[in-house]
């Protein structure tokens, strides 16, 4: 595919990332106190300190710490419809999150060093029309497969992770997540979204790469975008663990 080598490049800027945080020292324990007395009514731990430790901590926004994570929720948790607005809410974080626009500066850099779409030229006017293409491409299909298609099929656009069973399990789940979704009833459905938003948003590209116009170049446009959702999929899927195992932080 003409943007495999881009996928890569997306992976070796997202997991370098997550390294950072590695060297984080571990919270250091607590020192040791000295022991009361079961007879003391200080051994009791206040039950309003208790209630606040049991809250859950916020939802990560960012998986890797650029990956935008905003429709990553927990597939064990009781399932709970996305309102029209919700859906859109979720497709506009995405699109403004702002790692996804260095992603498209890397991506149109790649692009123009391999010279696609040469009419663009090169240059700074060349890199400038790629960059914009890939804003668009990137922004059309957010809106595309997670918010107005989503709303006119009735269908959920969240991923919803596993997080449970073997590593091949799980990774075989994420990555065919593109294949198959929710409607709003929580009912599983082809994903019907995933593969018409991303048609529509390819099609649309016919008005703006004059080089790759057709059938031929809008399928791999889409298959590609497709693609590298299933990518995205595997990276959320297995976020939380790498951060509790490697960086050693709460989920």
């Amino acid at each position: 595919m003409f943007r495999l080598r881009a996928l890569i490049l997306s992976a070796s800027f997202i997991l370098p990332a997550a390294f950072v945080g590695a060297q984080e020292p571990a919270p250091a324990a607590p020192s040791a106190a000295t022991p009361q007395s079961a007879a003391s009514p200080a051994a009791e731990p206040p039950a309003k300190s208790d209630a606040s430790t049991a809250a859950p901590a916020p939802e990560d926004k960012r998986a890797f710490g650029v990956l935008p994570n905003y429709r990553t929720v927990e597939g064990s948790q009781p399932f709970a419809p996305l309102t029209a607005k919700q859906k859109l809410t979720i497709a506009t974080k995405d699109t403004i999150d702002g790692p996804s626009y260095v992603l498209a500066g890397l991506f149109s850099g790649l692009y123009q060093l391999e010279n696609q779409n040469p009419s663009f030229g090169q240059g700074l006017k060349g890199y400038a029309h790629r960059y914009v293409t890939a804003i668009a491409d990137q922004d059309i299909g957010n809106y595309m497969t997670e918010g107005f298609v989503p709303v006119l099929l009735h269908e959920d656009p969240r991923y919803f992770r596993r997080g449970t069973g073997s590593i091949k399990g799980r990774i075989w789940y994420a990555a065919t997540r593109v294949t198959m979704a929710k409607t709003d009833k929580g009912a599983p459905v082809f994903n019907f979204s995933e593969f018409l938003g991303n048609g529509v948003t390819a099609a649309i590209g016919n008005a703006y790469y004059p080089n790759e116009v057709g059938f031929t170049p809008t399928m791999a446009r889409m298959f590609t975008q497709i693609g590298t959702d299933s990518f995205s999929n595997v990276l959320k899927e297995f976020w939380p663990d790498f951060k509790h195992k490697v960086l050693h932080k709460q989920n």
